[in-house]
């Protein structure tokens, strides 16, 4: 489906799941959308599943939007208290709109623990308390963290809300990142479970295949300590002066602190010049986004001047993460929007697009891993690969069989 026409269907008022790879503009629609609801004067809530995707849209994490917090399930008691509580109330009687972003790694159960709350608070007992819903993400991606449960079922897709909802399925199919890039031809290969040994092959030259000595690329990790070693590393390496930046806080001491989790942005931010930064923000005016690259040239006034990849000088001004609640910041954080960038883990790199690339997959843990690591890099040629286990090309026939019905879904929505 093309973007226009899933943003025409959302501007219509439909419940719609918007997926599709990696590349294919889901947050480019969601944004698109989300301005234009807003404009004309319906209130949207912009919630994703994790703290990481929700600063990349400016919102907040669906639990706390809801009101459950880390809850697995609520007993009669705990629903009454939430019942009583009047801000709740009147957020969910105001939202005319509900995006959850990064849906696939939502639990079922957690899509079904907001709707009875929504239901019970709002006292409407339809889904979602009648507000429309706008899910999007790709089930290929992350997926949930198991709670270990034998036979759980944990997709979003599993949860009984999901058929009641009625979702207009938009699958983007254009992909915009590496249109004519041999790593397309991987990528939907992997996606479909099935690698062709000319794919195979490709990805084993870039075991193969040394990297150039100019350089540095950004090292992704699926472990958070083999991240902080490597830029600890490469930062002691330089003999430049260090520049320490530390974050600034108002609002609540609580919602600062989902903030500061959650935000990319480190709390002790320590700089020389010659150091790997990544901006972890979208700036327009500026021209950079969440992922562009750059090294510290300078340090102007005491402040870092950046350049890019591109060869764009920029002057980073600190800028704010705002946890919003019924439309007002209850509390901010401000911090320079880089972090060190020789490495970083998987997790993080979901939503962002890469130069150069060298992944370490040999510790994957989770199906999905593989395909969010090799599809954060624009091109083939900007991916080195340091090591790979099974788990990280994994793909989960049931997230297979239903991108199938998904796909056949979205063609049958623009047949009519």
């Amino acid at each position: 489906m093309k973007q226009a026409r899933a943003l025409a269907l959302l501007h219509a008022g439909r419940n719609v799941f918007l997926t599709g790879p990696a590349g294919s503009g889901k947050t480019t629609v969601l944004n698109k959308f989300i301005k234009l609801a807003r404009k004309e004067g319906k209130k949207v809530a912009v919630t994703a599943s994790t703290g990481i995707a929700a600063t990349h849209l400016n919102g907040t994490t669906i639990h706390s939007w809801a009101g459950i917090g880390i809850a697995d399930r609520l007993n009669a008691y705990q629903l009454d208290e939430l019942e009583q509580k009047q801000y709740l109330h009147k957020r969910f009687l105001e939202t005319d709109v509900l995006v959850i972003d990064e849906v696939s790694m939502l639990h079922s159960y957690r899509l079904d623990l907001i709707d009875l709350v929504l239901r019970s608070v709002a006292q409407k007992d339809e889904p979602f308390a009648g507000i429309q819903v706008v899910l999007a993400g790709d089930f290929f991606q992350l997926p949930p963290v198991s709670r270990g449960v034998s036979n759980e079922q944990y997709y979003a897709f599993e949860a009984h809300v999901w058929g009641g909802l009625n979702l207009a399925v938009c699958y983007l199919d254009t992909i915009h990142r590496q249109a004519k890039d041999p790593l397309l031809k991987v990528l939907q290969e992997l996606r479909h479970g099935e690698m062709s040994e000319e794919s195979e092959e490709l990805l084993q030259e870039r075991m193969d295949t040394q990297l150039p000595d100019n350089i540095t690329p950004t090292k992704l990790y699926t472990h958070n300590i083999d991240v902080d070693k490597v830029n600890k590393e490469y930062l002691d390496d330089l003999s430049e002066k260090l520049e320490v930046f530390s974050m600034t806080s108002k609002g609540k001491k609580n919602y600062v602190k989902i903030l500061q989790k959650y935000c990319l942005a480190p709390q002790k931010l320590e700089l020389k010049v010659g150091a790997q930064i990544m901006f972890i923000k979208n700036n327009f005016t500026e021209e950079y986004v969440n992922g562009t690259m750059g090294t510290i040239i300078d340090f102007d006034h005491g402040s870092p001047v950046v350049e890019t990849t591109e060869g764009k000088k920029i002057i980073v001004q600190p800028d704010s993460w705002a946890y919003d609640q019924a439309g007002s910041a209850v509390a901010k954080i401000t911090q320079l929007p880089l972090r060190l960038a020789w490495a970083i883990t998987v997790h993080k790199s979901q939503g962002m697009t890469l130069d150069v690339v060298e992944v370490d997959l040999s510790k994957s843990f989770a199906a999905g891993m593989g395909y969010v690591a090799l599809s954060r890099v624009k091109t083939l040629r900007g991916l080195y690969i340091k090591g790979i286990n099974r788990q990280a090309l994994a793909v989960d026939p049931l997230v297979k069989k239903h991108d199938e019905l998904f796909q056949e879904q979205s063609t049958q929505l623009e047949k009519n």
